[in-house]
């Protein structure tokens, strides 16, 4: 099995990186592999909003660059780690740039994401971590996913790199999340061909200005 984790901070090894480290740590204690993938540096573009994805069905945003491959690395995984630090309150914007793209493509290309694992992780200076939180499990949530959870709300605090190492409530948070992430992907994998999933359901759409 595998997860891919997204690490949204500009700064490569910043304390986002390390609370996903530790989170991975775990689920490589269980035999699970995992690939870090650094979206913070990264130049990415928003939505144009073109629906060019729903029209080609091919998978793919119609942006040539790095969420393409990124894409398929989600689709190939079996559980996915969304990390960012916080900016304004808020999941930094190179990060929902890409998320906002690679999540609505694969919504539209039957689902891709419906039912592997996924889970969020948030460093942060001080204030601001929930709400970030939410957002990301946002679209964990749209997607269909399966999310496992800690003991907590999945922040770690600090502010200089690698402050977030003295975080050592943040860190048992991180912790558990890794271990029951890693439960929640076994008893997935062991179920398959056991435990028939329900059907996926065409999606209904209302609008409420007529």
């Amino acid at each position: 099995m595998k997860v891919v984790a997204f690490n949204g901070s500009p700064k490569e090894e910043g304390n986002t990186f390390h609370g996903i480290k530790i989170v991975a740590e775990e689920l490589e204690k269980e035999g699970i592999e995992v690939e870090i993938i650094h979206v913070g540096n990264k130049t990415i573009r928003g939505c144009l909003a073109c629906n060019g994805c729903v029209r080609n069905l091919d998978e793919k945003c119609v942006i040539k660059d790095e969420v393409n491959e990124w894409i398929q690395k989600m689709k190939e995984a079996d559980g996915i780690i969304l990390g960012s630090p916080v900016h304004y309150a808020s999941v930094g914007a190179t990060m929902k740039a890409f998320l906002d793209r690679a999540f609505y493509v694969t919504s539209v290309n039957k689902s891709m994401l419906r039912h592997k694992v996924g889970a969020a992780v948030v460093a942060v200076r001080r204030s601001g971590g929930v709400p970030a939180f939410e957002q990301l499990n946002n679209y964990i949530n749209y997607s269909e996913m399966l999310m496992p959870t800690s003991n907590y709300w999945n922040v770690i605090h600090g502010t200089t790199p690698g402050e977030a190492k003295e975080d050592e409530e943040g860190k048992q948070i991180m912790r558990v999340l890794g271990k029951n992430m890693a439960w929640l992907m076994k008893l997935v994998e062991f179920g398959k061909g056991k435990i028939e999933e329900p059907k996926t359901e065409r999606k209904v759409f209302t609008n409420f200005i007529r």
